[in-house]
């Protein structure tokens, strides 16, 4: 898909002018450390965009509820999109880990396929909405979101395709195609079923998906 151009942002006004940070303590949730402030920031970014979407959310909006002033929001993010991509980063990185940690659990391959379904299924299920901004995001048009968005499905399938490689002895490019087509049916069949909330429970789902998976990907003869 050829990328349109890039959607306008928010950026921090010329002339705003950055508050002293003792004035700052009326109004905003305490003196917090740098991490912890972002975090928070972080956390009420999320709830704007995934309630509201992108383009809708206002960093007025995000400031209210984060409990802060827009000066200190500007302080930490200078633009709207600088702000959705650090939201976005966050949970790309939270999404790989848990993906690379289910298949560095176990050395039995079967259990590899089953807890690498259960780990999108318990992101999709868990994140408070933040599989919409990856899955689902109005800003996918992007450039910026769409190479985020192609290099989490990259490490996801890599790290799946590393153990095809290695067990088969199939080609890299071979091991990736597999691989991406795990990664991609996961993702699909995880927002599948939480679209049908009850039609069936998320161990049943994941048991239903992991055996399809298995019984496709086993066909192949282990190297020997």
């Amino acid at each position: 898909m050829t990328p349109s151009a890039s959607a306008p942002h928010e950026k921090r006004p010329d002339n705003l002018k950055v508050v002293d940070s003792k004035s700052n303590d009326s109004k905003d949730k305490g003196r917090l450390p740098r991490d912890e402030r972002r975090a928070q920031l972080l956390t009420a970014a999320l709830e704007a965009f995934t309630l509201s979407g992108y383009h809708a959310a206002s960093m007025d909006e995000i400031a209210v509820r984060a409990g802060v002033s827009k000066p200190v929001l500007y302080q930490h993010f200078p633009s709207k999109l600088d702000l959705y991509l650090a939201v976005l980063d966050t949970h790309i990185d939270s999404l790989v880990f848990a993906i690379q940690k289910a298949i560095a659990s176990t050395s039995d391959n079967s259990n590899r396929v089953r807890r690498t379904i259960q780990a999108y299924f318990d992101f999709i299920d868990d994140k408070g909405g933040a599989f919409r901004l990856l899955f689902e995001s109005d800003m996918s048009i992007e450039p910026q979101v769409r190479e985020r968005l192609n290099r989490m499905t990259y490490d996801c399938a890599a790290a799946v395709s590393a153990v095809i490689s290695i067990d088969t002895g199939l080609s890299k490019e071979a091991s990736m195609l597999l691989a991406i087509g795990i990664i991609g049916n996961a993702q699909i069949t995880a927002r599948h079923w939480l679209d049908r909330d009850g039609i069936s429970s998320k161990e049943e789902a994941v048991a239903f998906v992991s055996n399809l998976i298995w019984r496709g990907i086993s066909g192949f003869p282990r190297q020997s």
